[in-house]
């Protein structure tokens, strides 16, 4: 009697739930043209983008972050990816980003107008080197919060450089985008908090570049203070994205990516790699080339309620059998993809 009736009870307690899988990844696939990377992807024979395939199968998050991905209107290009995918994602989501984005001013200071420069963020057309997020669960299209269009200068305890009146009247804080965007998992609904910032270097003495990518991290600690217009999303959240600055070395200014790092709302899993070990330090998220080195730029950082079950960056040692499911080295990303498994409260 005794042992049947724990036998019932352990039949109708509830299964464990299964661990949902985050996922940010810089592609380093944006080309020079609208209308470019569909074609690369229709054609089905870039070696890069079979890799960047790979790599996202190696891993298969259940959320997947994405940037440096050209934007169209109709989504073709990022419908494309995740069609060859396996399994493919059934949701899409993805907004014009700022990177390309005339502004008709010449913001770069260097006489002319319509440059790259000259954009919101860099880019060479409307729309080049986006963010997407590919998911597994259904994205609460009509609840996405996009801060995109928040100035500069109107960010709490912002540290622009000097700018032109007309500059700083127009330009926005986002290189490319921060977004706020619910995702209802198997678990219940979790945020999706993210961002692409701009690189902290190819500007000059007045670090108009290091400026811009420590405010852009540092628009989520205002968030989550309550400082902004838009009130902080209620956890459970995820904050993932490329946040393009180490904490502890490298160009750029690291004091926001190291509030946020330790932050008590919010825990850094640290992600590792054996590749990364072997490159140096095994939380490293990228490659690049010498002086700079690998460095850890991209980041998924669990709200604290959430239990973090594992984490890692596909970067395996070359000459396994992981490396070689991977194709080529010289046709690897030099961003990893960045994953952590997590269980909602």
């Amino acid at each position: 009697m005794i042992r049947a009736a724990a036998l019932l009870l352990l039949l109708a307690a509830p299964a464990a739930a299964e661990p949902l899988r985050i996922a940010t990844f810089n592609t380093g696939l944006s080309s020079r043209g609208p209308g470019q990377l569909l074609q690369r992807l229709i054609k089905g024979d870039d070696p890069e983008v079979a890799a960047v395939v790979a790599m996202i199968e190696a891993a298969s998050p259940d959320i997947l972050v994405l940037q440096d991905i050209d934007y169209d209107a109709g989504g073709a290009a990022l419908s494309a990816l995740s069609e060859q995918i396996e399994p493919p994602y059934p949701h899409q989501f993805a907004l014009l980003p700022n990177s390309g984005m005339s502004t008709g001013l010449d913001l770069d200071e260097d006489g002319r107008r319509g440059d790259p420069r000259d954009a919101q963020g860099f880019g060479y057309f409307a729309g080049d080197g986006g963010m997407a997020i590919l998911s597994r669960f259904p994205i609460v299209e009509e609840d996405v919060r996009d801060l995109s269009d928040l100035l500069w200068r109107d960010l709490p305890g912002a540290i622009p450089p000097p700018l032109p009146e007309d500059v700083e009247a127009a330009q926005r804080l986002s290189s490319v985008g921060h977004w706020i965007v619910p995702v209802d998992t198997a678990q219940g609904r979790l945020t999706l908090m993210t961002w692409s910032a701009t690189p902290p270097v190819f500007d000059g003495p007045e670090d108009r570049n290091g400026r811009r990518n420590r405010d852009e991290t540092a628009l989520w600690l205002r968030l989550l203070d309550g400082a902004l217009d838009t009130p902080p999303p209620e956890p459970p959240f995820v904050i993932a994205g490329l946040g393009n600055v180490d904490p502890d070395e490298g160009e750029g200014r690291p004091d926001a990516i190291r509030a946020l790092l330790s932050d008590p709302r919010v825990q850094d899993p640290a992600p590792t790699s054996p590749g990364a070990a072997a490159a140096g330090d095994p939380t490293e998220t990228v490659l690049f080339d010498p002086p700079t080195g690998p460095l850890r730029v991209s980041f998924v950082l669990p709200s604290a309620d959430l239990t973090v079950t594992g984490s890692g960056v596909v970067w395996p040692t070359e000459g396994t059998p992981a490396a070689e499911a991977l194709g080529p080295v010289d046709n690897w990303p030099r961003h990893r993809l960045v994953w952590v498994d997590v269980t909602l409260p």
